[in-house]
């Protein structure tokens, strides 16, 4: 190990050590292209291609290990309209190399603005440029999920992944390694990961009788998309897409996100409402009908655009709950992503969690030196998604309150709480969370390769894990941001 490898991190800010990404970046071409045969596990499973399940597959794929992806869909292909990347989640993703497979297809907005439901008042702003490159050292992107889902496709192919679409699994062996296809092939690795999603059969292998599947919330939303080209013909709409920006209306148990996506092509809605039906009885041919109905009594400026919608989808809220367990007993089964910890998308880090995921399972089975600690592996990185995700949980379903209040006397505190915010004033609190300064941190500044790291060095009483087969630790991680990837 050279000597300037074991220099502390600062806890001063400082950039002196900036130097050292040139030296980081070399290490990461050595781990992608070498193979980690040292510690026993190489041949990784896992179910599912969702963006959950390529991330845990770049992530490993990155470090040397062998992984299979089993799809079950014949192609593979994404559902929805528009998904945000915050910064916790681009930093991992541009440093994994995904930047040229995004390319242009991203679009960085320049700031979010909260709206009164009645007339589009501005009741609550959060900066995003350049304050989160300068605070959290990546952008906050928006972008259509199909793209999204193409690029972690792309990167995790030139890693050498290897994904297999129509493969449905229908049963789990823990105890082996073992997935069973409905084709009657069988694949066995060293560590299968569940990446299956809400309805995982995954979970209910390793929790059993105590499966708690995520449940429905008593919430709906409408996803569309409006052409661009459509909006333009209308003058009076022609600030929403001047310069790429959030603009979210906010009502009582109601609320509108918009965003531009497709390299600014298309406009994207999101459009949330109550709904405890059950979504057997919704209804396709009346969905443009019905979301129109929500919404008739909203500002002006956007029912117009509501009624630009030619095509929408009804997707009912999930929420689970803190599960015993991701881990199965044989501890050769783990779950990750809407399998362990699903969650309403007000936090818009849903996606952002599963990379995450992926992240941290691959940075802790890269410090192992044999499989006699996989076990203390996977319990550490337990122990570190658990209380990240099921807090951020309760972050997303805690921003469906604040913003779903009815007009009175909570709605008023809320928006004199936001209002120095919209001013340009100073502040050390904010009923926005993406603005409240400790939220922002905890949720943006969160780096789950260093924070599984630490936990690990927590775990092994000091040792030195963070030094694997000559790479550099990921404590530097934040200082070795690649700047061409920006």
């Amino acid at each position: 190990m050279a000597p300037e490898r074991s220099i502390p991190t600062p806890s001063y800010p400082t950039r002196c050590l900036q130097f050292l990404k040139h030296i980081h970046n070399d290490d990461q071409a050595n781990e992608v292209n070498g193979r980690n045969e040292t510690n026993g596990l190489n041949d990784i499973i896992i179910v599912g291609a969702g963006l959950g399940g390529l991330a845990a597959a770049i992530a490993l794929a990155r470090r040397g290990h062998s992984i299979t992806v089993l799809e079950q869909a014949p192609e593979l292909g994404e559902v929805g309209a528009g998904i945000q990347i915050p910064s916790n989640s681009s930093r991992l993703l541009l440093k994994w190399g995904l930047g040229p497979f995004l390319g242009d297809s991203v679009v960085e907005p320049e700031g979010m603005s909260f709206r009164r439901w009645q007339d589009g008042t501005k009741i609550a702003y959060t900066k995003l440029v350049p304050e989160f490159r300068d605070n959290f050292e990546a952008p906050y992107y928006v972008v259509h999920r199909a793209h999204f889902h193409n690029a972690l496709y792309q990167r995790a192919l030139e890693l050498g992944v290897n994904v297999i679409v129509n493969s449905k699994v229908d049963a789990y062996d823990a105890e082996t390694a073992t997935v069973q296809v409905m084709d009657g092939k069988s694949y066995n690795g060293d560590l299968v990961i569940a990446a299956d999603g809400v309805k995982s059969l995954g979970r209910q292998e390793i929790l059993r009788d105590n499966d708690q599947p995520p449940s429905t919330t008593g919430f709906a939303a409408y996803r569309a998309t409006v052409d661009i080209e459509k909006m333009k013909a209308a003058p009076e709409l022609a600030w929403l897409i001047e310069r790429p920006s959030l603009n979210i209306w906010i009502g009582e148990d109601r609320h509108v996100m918009t965003y531009t996506i497709a390299a600014g092509k298309s406009f994207n809605m999101v459009l949330s409402h109550v709904d405890r039906s059950d979504p057997a009885t919704w209804k396709p041919e009346t969905a443009i009908q019905d979301m129109r109905n929500y919404f008739k009594d909203w500002d002006p400026q956007l029912v117009k655009i509501i009624h630009m919608i030619d095509n929408a989808l009804k997707w009912p809220l999930m929420s689970g709950v803190p599960l015993s367990t991701w881990i199965a007993p044989s501890y050769k089964l783990i779950m990750l992503g809407d399998a362990a910890h699903a969650m309403v998308p007000y936090m818009s880090q849903g996606a952002a969690m599963a990379v995450e995921d992926g992240a941290a399972i691959g940075e802790v089975l890269n410090f192992i030196q044999s499989r006699d600690q996989l076990r203390l592996a996977l319990e550490v990185f337990e122990q570190v998604r658990m209380k990240r995700s099921y807090q951020m949980q309760e972050a997303s379903l805690l921003n469906g309150r604040l913003w779903h209040f009815a007009d009175g006397p909570e709605q008023r505190a809320r928006d004199d709480a936001t209002r120095a915010e919209v001013e340009g004033r100073h502040f050390v609190a904010s009923a926005n969370q993406w603005s409240d300064p400790v939220t922002q941190w905890w949720a943006y500044g969160y780096d789950a390769e260093v924070e599984v790291a630490k936990a690990w060095n927590e775990k092994t009483e000091g040792t030195n894990p963070l030094q694997k087969n000559g790479h550099s630790s990921t404590q530097f991680s934040k200082l070795y941001v690649n700047e061409k990837s920006l």
